[in-house]
């Protein structure tokens, strides 16, 4: 169950992350331009929300990283799930619920060359994508994958043996039978693991 709780925990962090880096691409808005030829742009998710991306990637190196850090930073990577799950949910929500005009200013002024309040003006309809509610799904992953990982990470195994030193394996008993890990770090510090034994 220890080894299946940071498994999950990895593996909804990841999803959640790449969630976002997708959305980021997609269309999130589609508006409508009241400039004469009433043509309709659309938005993409990286427009509607700014950090979207970067946060996103944010996420996916925080999932990478848990498969790997020790007790103390499990705690501190669950805590900065909740803060980035917080802060994107937030954000993600506002597109989803009010379409505001300031989701879609960036990707006007840059169609228009208009800027400013007279964007509002110009705007005359914003249509949804189902990607907005989508991503905001995965944020609400990313939170109780933070919340899990808080309340699971004490029970979690420690890394496995490859990403410890020798020297903190201490002595290997002599009826132990080797395996490819214990082949390679004796290779590595220059004894022959295939050597018969001394005799005592």
């Amino acid at each position: 169950m220890n080894r299946r709780a940071r498994l999950i925990a990895v593996l909804a962090a990841l999803l959640a992350g790449a969630v976002g880096i997708v959305s980021s691409t997609q269309t999130w808005l589609d508006v409508t331009v009241a400039d004469g030829a009433a043509q309709t742009l659309a938005v993409p998710g990286a427009a509607a929300v700014q950090v979207l991306a970067p946060l996103s990637l944010a996420v996916l190196a925080l999932g990478a990283a848990l498969s790997i850090v020790g007790r103390v930073l499990r705690y501190v990577f669950g805590a900065l799930m909740l803060v980035i799950g917080g802060v994107l949910a937030a954000l993600t929500g506002v597109v989803v619920f009010t379409l505001p005009v300031a989701a879609v200013a960036a990707t006007v002024t840059t169609s228009t060359g208009i800027s400013g309040a007279a964007v509002d003006a110009l705007v005359a309809g914003i249509a949804p994508t189902p990607w907005p509610a989508a991503t905001l799904v995965a944020w609400a992953v990313l939170l109780a994958t933070g919340v899990f990982t808080l309340a699971t990470a004490h029970r979690w195994r420690g890394t496995g043996r490859r990403y410890r030193t020798s020297a903190s394996r201490g002595p290997r008993p002599d009826d132990q039978p080797l395996d490819a890990v214990d082949s390679w770090d004796d290779l590595s510090r220059g004894d022959d693991p295939t050597a018969p034994a001394a005799p005592r």
